[in-house]
């Protein structure tokens, strides 16, 4: 009964979407980090995908807001009524014992950031609070095998954060993360339409712009979408015609500091992980990662492999859900390891 009751939750905390994690239900929570409030009050109006369709087309008395910037908390009231929220939608309504909590995060965060996650978590009901790096997360997730003693590297591209690790016997062997993700190519094209069309667009189109024609590395077709947004100069609603070619001079900034990120990371791995690196090649997750061309471009950057894994968007919260599992497997290994050596 008790085991029916309890329920261990991952969470991958994104700056654009947070999904929940759930054993033996898979993935039951996927919307976007978004709450709406009324002002002065801070009642809760919206969360999620309602709250979302609310970004700048709100009255003066309800504002809606991403209480996640850059993979950390910005508004701790707001994330932890958020948490609250999506935690009530997930779970049954009445539990005798409050679930555990393992969240994704950010390695390059700082420990106050650290502390305000599992303020916000224990907040929203959790009995007990763990974090993992989200490339940690993002590798279990997606299936590899990082208790080998072997290199295994993971990318994952969020929505505020990318973050490069290397992974051998369970470990980070290295690891290097910054603060730039989709939300970066949003505004990296937000920027060029601009600067070139003198015509002011919002995040949403910019979005969409990003994944409907958003592309790293040249196509062989030229694809082409209608925009709407405010002129510059006279502030009238304008139209405009964009194609893939602009898009991706736009997002060319951002994606090479992520790639030079990646070459860092690899020049900063030992030579023998290096070699298991070259041949098992570099597996990238989360939602950046899907932008059109990106691994095949990191592939010839490089000179590595790259493998898009099979549920990108997914891997962080399916690996912080399945982390108990993990952690007991490596616990086991080490006293192996530990029993071996004397």
């Amino acid at each position: 009964m008790f085991g029916i009751q309890s329920s261990d939750i991952g969470i991958d905390l994104g700056t654009c979407n947070t999904l929940i994690f759930i054993r033996g239900r898979g993935i039951v929570v996927n919307e976007p980090s978004v709450v709406a409030v009324e002002r002065g009050t801070k009642r809760v109006l919206a969360v999620g995908e309602a709250a979302k369709r609310m970004l700048c087309r709100t009255p003066e008395n309800i504002i809606a807001i991403r209480p996640m910037r850059d993979g950390v908390i910005a508004d701790l009231e707001s994330t932890e009524k958020m948490i609250r929220h999506f935690i009530s939608k997930a779970l049954p309504r009445y539990r005798f014992i409050k679930p555990r909590m393992i969240i994704g995060i950010p390695s390059c965060i700082t420990e106050v950031e650290r502390r305000a996650v599992e303020e916000s978590a224990y907040k929203a009901g959790a009995r007990e609070v763990m974090v993992i790096e989200e490339s940690r997360a993002a590798a279990i997730g997606a299936k590899i095998p990082i208790l080998e003693p072997a290199g295994h590297m993971i990318c994952d591209i969020g929505g505020g954060t990318t973050e490069i690790s290397v992974i051998s016997l369970g470990g980070m062997v290295v690891s290097n993360a910054i603060r730039l993700g989709g939300d970066e190519f949003d505004a990296a094209i937000i920027k060029h339409v601009r600067s070139v069309h003198n015509l002011i667009i919002g995040d949403q189109m910019a979005e969409k712009l990003k994944i409907e024609i958003g592309n790293a590395a040249p196509d062989k077709t030229i694809e082409k979408v209608e925009i709407k947004g405010g002129d510059a100069i006279t502030g009238l609603p304008r139209r405009l015609e964009i194609d893939s070619i602009e898009v991706r001079e736009a997002l060319k900034d951002p994606i090479t500091q992520i790639i030079d990120e990646i070459k860092i990371t690899l020049g900063q791995t030992p030579p023998e992980l290096a070699a298991d690196i070259v041949e098992q090649g570099i597996v990238m997750t989360g939602g950046g990662s899907l932008l059109k061309g990106l691994p095949k471009l990191v592939s010839k950057e490089t000179g590595v492999p790259v493998i898009l894994a099979e549920n990108p968007l997914e891997c962080v919260a399916l690996g912080a859900g399945m982390y108990f599992d993990f952690k007991h497997s490596f616990d086991k290994n080490s006293s192996l390891y530990d029993n071996l050596n004397g």
